[in-house]
């Protein structure tokens, strides 16, 4: 996949020239081999922070809403992959916990347990014509928010991975999906304030995938939730919610005891009911 992505002409000063080469490694893991390999310094790592990243995206004004159609995104959940299994039960494949099956072939999910790290909620799916829109995949970037901020210039074949990139894609509560819309980060954040890092965090990595770049607005904004959580990283894949520890905390005495509080929506050990506010942090008194 080509890259727009123009990184600065000029010199860092010696006191920044780290913080480059993170950034520039952090766009090579992003970008796969769109960009000119280059030697990094021995101290840096695949690790960039994604206040750093942030900084790299260009900030304009949204391009006019004109022309858009969901069908420039390529097919509804295609098989990109070629796995034989649509992108829709690839994405309930990997954050959702005890799936079972329609039929003998692991792909589509009949039931499962979603713990939704947006609202800090668990939710049993339950596939069907009036059950199944209660978990539904969420475009972290939003494809028409996408479309206002650089995606018109992207081939179909972009788009089509962009709609389909699991860096892009969360299982999440359907009416919360349905109320975030196309809203960006100065108008949108998931309720739970404790994946709202995280979150941002997954926003700057995907436009930078993508060449997009942010409004004043919604920069000012994601730099403003980044500053609250010091070296958060700018993710490249996410882990799929099997691969995570199963934690059980009986109530909040048994999480302090283990030295475990507070505990994060997303984050092992969590469950609503420790969460008495419902504010995505639960045993934090």
């Amino acid at each position: 996949m080509s890259s727009h992505t123009s990184l600065p002409e000029t010199t860092p000063a010696s006191g920044t020239r780290w913080t480059a080469a993170v950034v520039l490694s952090a766009l090579l893991a992003l970008f796969g081999a769109s960009l000119p390999a280059v030697a990094a310094d021995s101290t840096t790592t695949a690790t960039v922070q994604a206040a750093d990243l942030l900084e790299t995206l260009p900030v304009k004004g949204r391009a006019p809403k004109t022309g858009y159609e969901r069908s420039l995104f390529g097919p509804t959940w295609a098989d990109v992959d070629q796995n034989g299994c649509d992108t829709r039960n690839d994405i309930l494949n990997r954050d959702l916990t005890d799936i079972t099956y329609v039929n003998s072939v692991p792909c589509t999910v009949k039931t499962g347990v979603l713990a939704d790290p947006y609202t800090g909620t668990v939710i049993d799916f339950v596939r069907g014509t009036t059950t199944s829109s209660a978990v539904q995949i969420d475009h972290v970037v939003a494809l028409s928010d996408a479309w206002q901020k650089g995606a018109q210039q992207l081939t179909t074949e972009q788009r089509t991975a962009f709609a389909n990139d699991p860096l892009n894609l969360q299982a999440t509560d359907g009416p919360t999906n349905q109320q975030k819309g196309d809203g960006d980060a100065a108008t949108w954040l998931p309720p739970a304030k404790a994946f709202r890092c995280e979150y941002v965090a997954r926003q700057v990595s995907v436009k930078a995938r993508y060449s997009l770049w942010v409004t004043q607005a919604e920069h000012d904004a994601i730099a403003g939730i980044l500053a609250t959580c010091p070296g958060q990283p700018a993710p490249t894949t996410i882990t799929p919610a099997s691969a995570s520890t199963t934690v059980y905390y009986a109530n909040c005495a048994e999480a302090v005891a283990a030295g475990a509080a507070p505990l994060y929506a997303g984050s092992p050990g969590y469950r609503s009911g420790l969460d008495g506010d419902g504010d995505g942090v639960a045993c934090e008194g």
